[in-house]
């Protein structure tokens, strides 16, 4: 549908708002998706009722809201579309093509905050014990694979990075004085993250290993990325990777569903914040883009508050000395 005050139609303004996302903030392929499937969906309820995105009016929106929730969509998911279409009305306003923002003064229905998943210090201890002590006691391939999964877990817990950003590292990312790595994030945006003691000792001994006779990785492969695989992508899997970390929580007497990847940078984070660490530092290594989202964690910090409070406080368990 065409807009003939604005002279621009809803397929167009949802292309150019894509386009200026791709290109201004790197935004995935999968985020385009997800912005495209719905804002079309609102073009199409829109004009339904002879609307457009271009002219749409207060009215069109609680319209649609109300469609939404009669459609008995969740209320993460109605948030979600109302939060694209804020975002297409932000971006068409700074173009000069609509002057008024129909979706000010709209909220998204509440919902509540799930809490990170997390290990205790403990915890992470015994898994980086277990792999170490597996690594010791292990030979030919077995001793490579058992060397890498130790190297793995000492750089994720000392970086807090992704999964897929520690995976995919290139070989070339220790050139330097190996104190830091520079990772490639989200929407391209690169940052520094410093590594532990502990975590370059286990990359250095993890590089002099190599490729121990009997391994199937080649010189070749290993020269360009720092965790080589024979898998499609040349490198180790996060698949893989979050397998061997269940097979080595059980080893470490923890829960396997209580272990990942993810879940070990959720303690770097939760860690640092317990020992005092500024949010806004802890934003930059976790290679947050808003800082609400590092803001969660201090909510697992007051849940723990909170918890140990009402296990030992005497007033909390009606309890009196």
């Amino acid at each position: 549908m065409s807009d003939s005050r604005s002279g621009i139609s809803n397929n167009h303004a949802i292309e150019l708002f894509l386009d200026m996302l791709a290109a201004e903030r790197g935004a995935a392929e999968n985020t385009l998706a997800a912005y495209r499937r719905d804002l079309e969906h609102a073009s199409h309820v829109f004009g339904q009722k002879g609307d457009a995105l271009c002219t749409a009016c207060p009215d069109t929106i609680a319209r649609y809201l109300t469609s939404l929730a009669e459609d008995g969509l969740a209320p993460a998911s109605r948030a979600r579309k109302l939060s694209a279409l804020r975002q297409l009305y932000r971006f068409l306003i700074a173009e000069m093509i609509i002057q008024e923002d129909p979706t000010h003064g709209f909220s998204g229905p509440k919902k509540a905050r799930s809490l990170p998943k997390t290990l205790s210090i403990a915890e992470v201890d015994r898994l980086i014990e277990s792999a170490s002590r597996r690594a010791d006691q292990t030979a030919g391939a077995e001793r490579y694979r058992a060397v890498r999964l130790y190297c793995l877990l000492e750089v994720l817990y000392a970086t807090g990075l992704r999964v897929s950003e520690l995976v995919s590292l290139p070989r070339d990312v220790l050139t330097g004085d190996g104190q830091v790595l520079t990772v490639k994030g989200k929407g391209g945006r690169e940052r520094i993250v410093p590594l532990t003691s502990n975590a370059r000792s286990a990359l250095q001994s993890y590089l002099q290993l190599g490729a121990e006779p009997g391994d199937s990785l080649s010189p070749t492969v290993a020269t360009r990325w720092l965790f080589p695989s024979k898998s499609a992508q040349g490198h180790l899997t996060r698949q893989r990777f979050g397998q061997d970390l269940k097979e080595l929580a059980k080893e470490a007497t923890i829960d396997p569903e209580r272990v990942s990847p993810h879940v070990l940078r959720h303690a770097f984070a939760s860690h640092l914040l317990d020992r005092g660490a500024d949010l806004r530092a802890v934003q930059q290594l976790l290679g947050h883009a808003d800082i609400s989202t590092t803001e969660i964690y201090t909510h697992v910090l007051q849940e723990r508050l909170k918890k140990l409070i009402e296990q030992h406080h005497p007033l909390a368990t009606g309890k009196k000395d």
